[in-house]
């Protein structure tokens, strides 16, 4: 099957050793793009998401990465007439630890509202921006569904997540699941 997939790197973007990178040349789905990965601002981010999302021609899954899992709770409280079909959210960013990088605006306090739509959260127990207890706290406040894959870092390029077949097969099902 086709499916309509955006992906969102978090901050710094993601280099071409990462999953989404890796997926995105597998299967020609298109990143999000944003002005800014150094110091994103999160009004900036919404903007950038809800305007890609306006470009697709049925509701999106969107597949993000780090920061951008809270980029998706920001866009889903936005009040956006546009819809998507589900969300993929991995090693999502405590943005209200102390040890989290202080270069971003508005992404804080972390957005703790039920999502209106499917759902997944995968995290890691050793990632150094997320504790796997505080990813299970978003997963049960967004109404997602939890998958923790033990110790894993930042689940990304630098972390050895490159092609990822386990993640895209976790993907593919939501996807399935959002066209029953």
């Amino acid at each position: 099957m086709d499916f309509a997939v955006l992906t969102l790197a978090g901050l710094w973007n993601s280099g071409p050793q990462h999953w989404q990178t890796h997926w995105e040349a597998r299967h020609g789905w298109q990143r999000v793009p944003h002005r800014d990965y150094e110091t994103p601002d999160r009004d900036e981010w919404v903007a950038e998401l809800d305007a890609a999302i306006a470009l697709c021609e049925r509701p999106p899954v969107l597949a993000a990465h780090s920061l951008s899992c809270s980029l998706v709770t920001r866009w889903a409280a936005s009040g956006s007439r546009h819809r998507i079909a589900g969300a993929f959210l991995v090693a999502p960013s405590d943005t209200d630890a102390p040890s989290y990088p202080d270069c971003t605006t508005g992404f804080q306090p972390m957005q703790l509202a039920r999502l209106p739509f499917p759902s997944i959260v995968v995290s890691s127990s050793d990632d150094v921006y997320v504790s796997d207890a505080r990813a299970r706290q978003f997963a049960e406040a967004w109404g997602s569904r939890f998958v923790s894959i033990g110790p894993a870092g930042h689940i990304n390029g630098d972390a050895g997540y490159g092609p990822w077949p386990e993640g895209e097969a976790l993907l593919l099902e939501l996807c399935e699941q959002t066209q029953r």
